[in-house]
This record gives C-alpha cells, structure tokens and sequence, in this order.
C-alpha cells in the first residue's frame, strides 16, 4: 500500500498575502467638538471586545470587533486562518470626503499615523495604506507625499467617487500625476452607495451598490483616459472589481458603436486595457474567480478578504485553494507573488 503523501509544512507553503484587510485606531478622536460640526464616526459602548460604530448625530452604523482595531488579535486569526502578511486600511465610512479640507486632512493624518505605527510594530505581519483629503486635491498630494514618506506605507485607498466627481474629474489630475511619480499603489474602493429608496432592503448597497460603484469607477477611469495618460500607475479594484469581468463585453460594444458617447477622452477600448490593472479576489465563488482570472489575467488578481466584516471571506484564499482551475504555480501568485509585485516587495521582507 503506498504511503500517503506528507502534508505540506509552513515553510513548503506559499506566503499568503490578503491585500484587502480593514483596520481603526483604538480611539477615535472627538472630531465634532474639535471641529465645530458633526458627522463624523465615533466609537461607542466599546468594551475590550466590541464597540459600535455610530455616526455622531446618534445614528448607529455598524457593530465591530477587536480585531478591528487590535494588532494582537488580528495576528492570532492571521495564524488560524494562514495569514502571513495583511495590507491595512481604513474603513471607507472614514473617509470624510465631505468635511472641509483642513478637517479631512487632519482627519487623514490622524488615520495614517495609526496605521503606520501598526506596520512599525509588525513590520513582518503588516503593511500599510494611506487615506487622503481627496476633496482637495493639493491637500491630498500633500497628504500622498507626507503618507508615503511613513514607515510601512506603500499606497493609498481612494473612494470609488469623490462627492459628485468621477476618478476621470479633471480635478483629480494632479494626484493621479502624484501618485504615479511616487510609484504608489492605488486601492479603489466601493463607498457612498444609495441606502434609501429602493435601496433600503435586502442589504442592496453592499451587495449590488457596491459592485456597480467599482464597476463605474473602472469604466470613467478607462473611458475617461486616466490609464492612457498616466500609463504606469499601479491601481487595484477591490470586489473583483465589481461586475466588470462580466460585463466587459457590453462595455466594449458600447465604445466601439458609440464613440460620440464613448470615446470622447481615451481613444484607447476599454478591451485595450486589461492587464494593466489589478483586482481583488473577493467574489466568494471559484466559478466568478476563475472566469475573473480569465477575463483580466491570474498575474492580476491579488488575494483579498475584505476582513474582519461580514461580507468578507471568513477563509481568506479558500476561493483560491479549491479552485480546480488554477494551477499550482497561478494558485501560488494569487494568494501572494501578485500583491508583492503590485506592493513592490519581496517575500523575504515578510519571513
């Protein structure tokens, strides 16, 4: 009887990467008071355990955990979960895009300086993600220059729109220039979905708001000539970047038989652009993950949970380890030789 084959060690294992993780300081300045208007998120009824996340006007908006603020108790899931290294960033709620600038900066500056000395701590374990006052676009290269001058900071999370601008706005032009010379990398992220009206049931914003606002900020970055002027950016879609993948070949059809409407800002096809962008691997379905894989390319899906939220993947890379349509070798890239390439690191800085 032939012997069965040993099982893998830790070190025979791929590093695993999760790219798409979320984290808040411990405490949460009172930044109505400071600032002489509300709006702004604080933390409640915190116990080492929990906290609730409530707007300051009273309005609660969403219960955490300790592993949203806690480095220890992140680590300790990270090993239950085979976790090496999490890339961290804010929750979007904390994006203030519409506070006035030098509050959102302050705002920003607070957030960053926490994360950052999350990834001095474990330097090993984390890596950091910068949020900006994006509302102010010299605010936020201003913001972008001090952010990545930080220890453990690589990039920045930016919203998939700002107040009533689409990520192709003329105004943005300047940070996507910046960003560009310093070699950041880019996460965009779904926020400020419609939450009434139709909306309200079903937790429709977060699972079809939220697809549509990335796909949206996919199609105005690459209909808009943003990737076409600023070629070597390094920009990430989180979600699988939304319904994208599956409706590429609608958008395609569109440019191509409306270009008065289409293809005013990038004569480039949206088409022309795969492979020079990255998305996440959330989708929570190995058949929508290989067909994403198929669509933009395994060499450009990095391994992304979205924790420590409900929606995300409670096994970060099972999606990927069951996966019978990858290889060992794509298998291996995704979960984390991509997100290194995008970060511009190594894994020997992570063992």
């Amino acid at each position: 009887m032939a012997e069965a084959a040993p099982k893998k060690s830790k070190q025979d294992a791929p590093l695993r990467v999760d790219f798409h993780t979320h984290i808040l300081p411990k405490e949460i300045p009172d930044w109505k008071t400071q600032f002489g208007y509300g709006g702004f998120i604080t933390l409640e009824d915190k116990t080492e355990a929990s906290a609730n996340m409530m707007r300051d006007d009273g309005h609660f908006f969403r219960k955490i955990e300790s592993n949203c603020w806690d480095p220890e108790v992140r680590l300790k899931e990270m090993k239950a979960t085979g976790v090496d290294v999490q890339v961290l960033c804010t929750v979007p709620v904390m994006f203030a895009y519409w506070a006035e600038p030098k509050d959102g900066l302050t705002v920003a500056k607070y957030l960053n300086d926490d994360i950052s000395a999350t990834c001095v701590a474990f330097p090993k374990n984390f890596i950091g993600l910068a949020t900006l006052p994006m509302q102010d676009p010299a605010l936020a290269v201003e913001e972008l220059r001090r952010a990545m001058a930080l220890p453990g900071m690589v990039g920045v999370q930016i919203g998939s729109h700002i107040g009533d601008w689409n990520l192709d706005a003329p105004e943005l032009e300047i940070f996507w220039k910046t960003a560009e010379e310093l070699n950041a990398a880019v996460l965009v992220h779904p926020w400020d979905m419609q939450l009434d009206g139709r909306y309200k049931d079903y937790w429709a914003p977060w699972l079809v708001g939220m697809p549509a606002e990335t796909t949206l900020a996919m199609v105005t970055m690459l209909m808009g000539g943003v990737l076409e002027k600023f070629p070597n950016l390094r920009v990430c879609f989180a979600h699988g970047g939304g319904s994208f993948a599956f409706t590429l070949g609608r958008i395609e059809h569109g440019y191509n038989v409306r270009p008065d409407l289409c293809a005013q800002k990038c004569k480039l096809s949206p088409k022309s652009f795969v492979g020079k962008f990255w998305v996440d691997s959330a989708v929570h379905d190995n058949g929508a993950l290989k067909y994403l894989a198929d669509v933009v390319g395994s060499d450009k899906v990095v391994l992304g949970s979205d924790y420590p939220f409900p929606l995300g993947e409670p096994e970060p890379g099972k999606c990927v380890d069951t996966n019978d349509g990858f290889n060992e070798q794509q298998k291996a890239a995704i979960l984390s030789g991509n997100a290194l390439e995008f970060l511009g690191k190594s894994p020997g800085e992570f063992q």
